[in-house]
């Protein structure tokens, strides 16, 4: 990991040589194109760093590669026949936090990095405030991964969209290009603990960015995975076995069945009887996350508003 780690560094700091045009991601590639089309003798090419500084570079440095169709990409196999999805339901939701934890706790993160966020959502002044948990809606259509020039992005064909932040170079292309705004950059050294003797300890294989919950790493993106590595041992996601109101529903679509750990219901009948929706629709992402409306409501809102509060008060005091 650390050679990978080191190579990768080592791809920056030699001014972004090797396959430029596919890093520029098709962002302003008819005006590099006509750079590397002109005489390159002497001339400097201006480029961006993925700390966002300009650096100027020899044009004969660069080298031209071909860009792949922007809908294409490789796809990984994952648990084969399945078809992960989560249902969230806001009617239970009343800000308990605990999804938030289980999720920093497990997957080593802090709470600034958090990839499980909860906000409050009102739409305007006169309609009810809610509560919604929000982390990766693992598209089967996602943009993060069409524009990612390293591959480090991929998904997997059971829905689960992971990252290999061995591979990730830190452009954050996929930042920009996810609309639901759920991925978070590693802008200083994480602090793990023990995550990668306890990985050890834990997989029979050596951890894999193929199978998630790998460590995370200064300058890379993170997000939500899922939690394969809970699912590869018969367990829920961190945030669904921890919620205590039951609000995460996880299953497989193929087999049209989701659960909380307390109730298993039928997916397709859930989304029916409840008015099921995704987020941003029309967009064309098909999110693999479905929400519930916040219609009869187990509690009051301000009851979660003030665990909020509090919540607010010992993040600041830390």
């Amino acid at each position: 990991m650390k050679n990978d780690s080191n190579s990768r560094r080592k791809f920056l700091n030699n001014g972004l040589k090797a396959g430029i045009a596919t890093v520029i991601g098709g962002i302003g590639l008819s005006k590099m194109a006509t750079k590397l089309n002109a005489k390159t003798d002497g001339k400097k090419v201006e480029l961006m760093t993925t700390d966002g500084h300009l650096v100027e570079v020899d044009a004969s440095e660069i080298i031209e590669e071909k860009t792949t169709n922007s809908k294409s990409y490789t796809v990984r196999e994952g648990f084969k026949n399945k078809k992960f999805v989560m249902v969230v339901d806001l009617a239970k939701c009343k800000n308990a936090l605990k999804c938030v934890s289980a999720c920093n706790k497990h997957h080593y993160i802090t709470g600034k990095n958090a990839w499980l966020k909860v906000y409050k959502m009102q739409e305007s002044k006169d309609t009810a405030p809610y509560w919604m948990p929000t982390a990766c809606q693992h598209c089967d259509q996602p943009a993060c991964v069409t524009v990612c020039p390293v591959d480090a992005t991929f998904k997997r064909r059971d829905g689960i969209v992971l990252i290999d932040n061995n591979r990730c170079i830190g452009c954050r292309f996929c930042m920009a290009a996810c609309p639901y705004s759920t991925r978070v950059f590693n802008w200083s050294e994480p602090d793990q603990g023990d995550i990668t003797l306890n990985l050890s300890m834990e997989q029979e294989t050596q951890p894999s960015p193929e199978h998630g919950g790998l460590p995370s790493i200064k300058g890379t993106v993170d997000k939500c995975d899922f939690c394969p590595h809970e699912i590869k041992k018969g367990k829920l996601p961190h945030c669904v076995a921890a919620c205590p109101n039951g609000v995460f529903y996880f299953g497989d679509k193929y087999e049209d069945t989701v659960t909380n750990g307390d109730e298993t219901l039928r997916f397709s009948k859930l989304l029916k009887d409840k008015s099921g929706y995704r987020l941003m629709e029309g967009l064309g992402t098909e999110p693999s996350v479905y929400y519930l409306p916040p219609v009869d409501r187990l509690v009051d809102f301000e009851k979660g508003l003030k665990q909020y509060d509090e919540y607010q008060s010992v993040k600041k005091s830390e």
